[in-house]
């Protein structure tokens, strides 16, 4: 029996068919967020990625699948993106 969690980022692929267990970007602070996705994405393209702005509301719920990206009203990183 597989003992992976589904739709788990450790359990994602990136595209040399290694797993990625990051659930975290820490070096993206500072960054535009477009700069962090292209990042994010080059790592793991299996996440969803979010640029969400300064004011936007988002959703509660938690996805393994998924990365927002919080900037500021210059575009810049302002949190470190993480998994959820």
């Amino acid at each position: 029996m597989d003992d992976e969690t589904p739709n788990s980022s450790a359990n994602k692929k990136n595209d040399d068919g290694e797993r990625s267990a990051r659930d975290n970007w820490p070096e993206a602070v500072g960054l535009t967020g477009e700069e962090a996705k292209n990042s994010i994405n080059e790592e793991n393209s299996l996440f969803h990625l979010e640029i969400v702005g300064p004011d936007h509301m988002v959703t509660a719920d938690f996805r393994m699948d998924r990365v927002r990206i919080y900037v500021d009203s210059d575009g810049k990183v302002i949190r470190t993106p993480t998994v959820g």
